[in-house]
C-alpha cells in the first residue's frame, strides 16, 4: 500500500500493511516549532528553516524529509502554499530560535509581550512574556446584550477573533474567484506531488465559534437563558458554512481525501454540554454539513474535538462523521479499549495511540515505546484506526522521547 491507500483503508475499516501515521496532517496532530527545531536536529536534519504555520499554537511544518523519516501517511492541504521563501518573513520563537511566520500574519512587540492583529488592525491575541503560545485577547461580541441580538453581522466578526482571524497556508486565499482558482492549484499541484492522504482543514465550528466571538462563559451562560436564540444563530452559521463549503469543495474536493471539521466538546471529565443539548442545538447542523460534504466530494468526514466526549460518539456516528481525533485517553470515559470494543467497527479512532499529557513528556524512551505498543495492540487490529498522538507535541517534549515514540509505532526501525 501506498500512505492514502493505507489511510483510506483505515478509514474504511480495513486492516492496513501496516499502521497508518498521522503528523501534522492537521493542526491538533502536530508538534510545537521550540520542539521540532529539537527534533530536527536529534533527527541530524540541518538543512530548512522553523516555518511557524499555525500562529496560535505555535506549530511548526513538519517539512518532507522528517515526514519520510517517520514514515508519515498524511499531509495538511496547506502545504500546497506558501512555496516561494518571500512568502516568509523572519521571526524568533520564545527561546530564541530563529523560524519563518507567514507574510501575512502581523506580530508586533509592545514592552515584553507580542500582539497577533487583524488585516483591520485589531488586537487580536497576545503572547506573554516567557508564555509559549498566544492567547485570544479580544472577543468581538462579547459586550452585545445577547438577548436583544439578531445577529446580523455575526458573519463580518468572524475575522476579528484569533482562531479564525489568525489562518494557516491556505486559509488566507479569499472565496472570491481568483482566491478559489489559486486555493484549486495549490490542492491540485499537492496532490500530484504526493501519494499521502490529503486533509483540507475546512472548521465549521458551531459550538466554538459563539465561544470566541462572546466568550466561553457568557455563550455558555446564554445557551441556558436563551436556548431559542443559540440554535437560531447555530442555523446562521451553518448557513454560512454551507456557503463556504460549496465553494470550498468546488475547488479542492478533487484533490483532499478527508475534510477536517472541529469543536471541542469535551472536558476532563465529560462532554462540556449534555447529549439532549448537543441533539438540539448542533446535531442537525452538523448532519447537515457532514451529507452535503459528501454529496460535494469523495471525501471522508473527520471531526477535531478534545475531552471525555464518550456519550456524544454515538450521535456523532448518526451525523455521518466518519472519524474522530485527537481520542483523549486520559479523560473520562476514553478507555481506548472500551472505545474500539463499542464504536470500533462504525467510527474510526483517529489519535490515541500515545498519551500526551502524563507519557510523552515525562516518561522514558523505554517507557513510551511500550506504552505506544500497548495503545497499537489495542487500537490497530481490524482497521478503524490511524495513529497520531493525543493533540499536539507540547515545547518541553524531548527528541529523544518523540523519537521513541514513532519507533514504536514504526517496529522500533528509528
Amino acid at each position: 500500500m501506498n500512505s492514502r491507500e493505507r489511510v483510506m483503508a483505515a478509514l474504511n475499516h480495513q486492516q492496513p500493511d501496516r499502521v497508518a501515521i498521522d503528523f501534522g496532517g492537521h493542526r491538533s496532530s502536530g508538534i510545537s516549532a521550540i520542539a521540532y527545531a529539537r527534533l530536527k536536529k536529534a533527527l541530524g536534519i540541518s538543512g530548512g528553516d522553523v516555518y511557524v504555520y499555525d500562529i496560535p499554537q505555535q506549530l511548526a511544518i513538519v517539512e518532507p524529509e522528517v515526514l519520510d523519516v517517520l514514515q508519515v501517511d498524511t499531509i495538511e492541504m496547506g502545504r500546497g502554499f506558501l512555496l516561494e521563501e518571500n512568502d516568509w518573513k523572519a521571526w524568533a520563537l520564545p527561546d530564541g530560535t530563529p523560524c519563518k511566520i507567514p507574510y501575512y500574519i502581523n506580530l508586533e512587540k509592545e514592552g515584553d509581550d507580542t500582539f497577533a492583529f487583524s488585516k483591520e488592525g485589531v488586537k487580536l491575541a497576545v503572547q506573554k512574556k516567557d508564555c509559549l503560545y498566544f492567547e485570544q485577547c479580544y472577543y468581538p461580541m462579547a459586550d452585545r446584550p445577547f438577548g436583544a441580538d439578531d445577529f446580523a453581522d455575526v458573519v463580518a466578526a468572524l475575522p476579528n477573533n484569533m482562531w479564525c482571524g489568525l489562518v494557516s497556508p491556505g486559509g488566507h486565499l479569499p472565496f472570491t474567484k481568483d482566491g478559489l482558482k489559486e486555493l484549486a492549484l495549490g490542492a491540485k499541484a499537492l496532490r500530484q506531488s504526493t501519494d499521502r492522504a490529503i486533509i483540507g482543514l475546512f472548521g465549521g465550528n458551531l459550538f466554538e465559534v459563539p465561544q470566541f466571538l462572546y466568550g466561553m462563559d457568557k455563550y455558555l451562560m446564554y445557551m441556558g437563558l436563551y436556548p431559542d436564540l443559540c440554535i437560531k444563530l447555530s442555523e446562521l452559521l451553518c448557513d454560512h458554512y454551507m456557503g463556504c463549503m460549496e465553494s470550498y469543495l468546488g475547488a479542492v474536493g478533487p484533490y483532499i481525501d478527508i475534510i477536517l471539521f472541529g469543536d471541542d466538546f469535551g472536558g476532563q471529565t465529560g462532554p462540556l454540554i449534555s447529549p439532549s443539548m448537543y441533539r438540539e442545538f448542533y446535531k442537525p447542523y452538523q448532519r447537515r454539513m457532514w451529507t452535503r460534504a459528501k454529496e460535494l466530494a469523495d471525501v471522508k468526514v473527520l471531526l477535531h474535538s478534545c475531552g471525555g466526549i464518550e456519550p456524544l460518539l454515538g450521535d456523532f456516528i448518526e451525523a455521518g462523521l466518519d472519524a474522530v481525533n485527537p481520542v483523549q485517553i486520559t479523560c473520562d470515559g476514553m478507555d481506548a479499549g472500551e472505545l474500539k470494543k463499542r464504536y470500533g467497527d462504525r467510527l474510526t479512532l483517529w489519535g490515541g495511540g500515545c498519551d500526551t499529557r502524563d507519557v510523552l513528556g515525562n516518561q522514558s524512551p523505554v517507557d513510551i515505546r511500550k506504552h505506544v505498543k500497548e495503545q497499537l495492540s489495542i487500537m490497530n487490529p481490524g482497521g478503524g484506526f490511524v495513529f497520531q498522538q493525543v493533540h499536539n507535541v507540547m515545547a518541553n517534549v524531548p527528541a529523544e522521547n518523540i523519537i521513541a515514540m514513532f519507533g514504536a509505532v514504526n517496529n522500533d526501525k528509528l
